[in-house]
């Protein structure tokens, strides 16, 4: 599946060349809920303008529908991508706060989305402010817009909460179907000759495929979500890795970046090359056979694994 980005997904020509080389799903750049937001301030306040100094204010105030403030682009472009391909085409919305989700996404439902995928982005700075409440919040995010649809919602997270096991208990309580693991966050960084705070978006690298591995691995089976893969996956035999640890889906977003839509087509390539050698008739026999759940040695996932790493570290260069 290729996951949410705007260079793969805001221009409508792209989407048909993703489906074209292979493309099981796509999910659209994300609509950040802040945008809604500012739209629906600007309608209430023009609404609002001059209402009380004349009677006739009335006939000037705005007839557009607020619920669809901010979100008119966004939901022709999942209008137009549900036309022009037959492949799942998944909305993101992207928040830090309540607020107008429910709004946004019946909007996108009616709009013919097949799923919905709930990005919880937020860098707390308040020291009087406690994580349970922060993570109280997003939890009632979800439950908001799980009672306002009938979509599937998969919720992707960071890895940051205290108990992310017990988070993702309450997200599936909540309304959620699956896990998405994990949102990326994107560091600042500071220019030193303008002195400006500047964007740092890096593409992901094989390293960011360890935590999602790690936590599918402890997570598959525990709960009735399905589980989805962001980060790292270059390769077919990181398809293979995340498969086994009980991955239903995998996203894919900095490889197609880095070498295009033909990508795709490489990736399906490589997995059945290793399915064919190693004797497996289909994905049902892999998926799952490496999580913590089946393995042998459940501790691997857990603090044996992280003990074992920090002594086999092999010297090198100077030393």
């Amino acid at each position: 599946m290729v996951g949410a980005c705007a260079p793969l997904s805001a221009d409508p020509d792209r989407i048909p060349l993703l489906a074209e080389h292979g493309a099981a799903a796509v999910v659209l750049h994300s609509l950040f809920l802040e945008q809604v937001e500012r739209d629906w301030l600007e309608w209430e306040h023009h609404h609002q303008l001059g209402s009380q100094s004349h009677p006739e204010s009335i006939s000037y105030q705005p007839s557009i529908d607020p619920a669809h403030l901010g979100l008119d682009g966004y939901l022709r472009e999942i209008e137009t991508a549900r036309r022009r391909v037959d492949i799942p085409i998944l909305a993101s919305l992207n928040g830090l706060r309540p607020g107008h989700w429910a709004e946004a996404a019946r909007a996108i439902e009616q709009a013919g989305a097949s799923a919905l995928e709930l990005n919880l982005y937020s860098v707390p700075t308040d020291p009087r402010l406690p994580g349970a409440e922060i993570e109280a919040q997003h939890v009632a995010i979800v439950r908001a817009v799980g009672a306002a649809v009938a979509l599937p919602l998969a919720v992707k997270p960071s890895p940051s909460y205290t108990n992310l096991a017990h988070m993702a208990a309450q997200f599936q309580a909540a309304g959620a179907s699956g896990l998405v693991l994990f949102n990326r966050f994107y560091q600042p960084d500071i220019d030193i000759e303008t002195l400006e705070i500047r964007p740092n978006p890096l593409l992901s690298t094989a390293a960011d495929l360890r935590a999602p591995l790690r936590w599918i691995a402890l997570l598959e089976g525990r709960l009735e979500l399905e589980l989805a893969a962001s980060g790292g996956v270059e390769s077919g035999s990181d398809v293979v890795r995340l498969l086994m640890v009980g991955a239903r889906i995998t996203q894919v977003v900095s490889a197609l970046l880095r070498h295009g839509p033909g990508h795709l087509r490489q990736l399906e390539s490589e997995l059945r090359a290793w399915l064919e050698a190693h004797g497996h008739l289909s994905l049902r026999e892999l998926r799952g056979c490496m999580s913590q759940r089946r393995s042998p040695d459940p501790e691997e996932f857990e603090r044996a694994q992280y003990m074992r790493a920090l002594g086999s570290y092999a010297q090198q260069g100077p030393w």
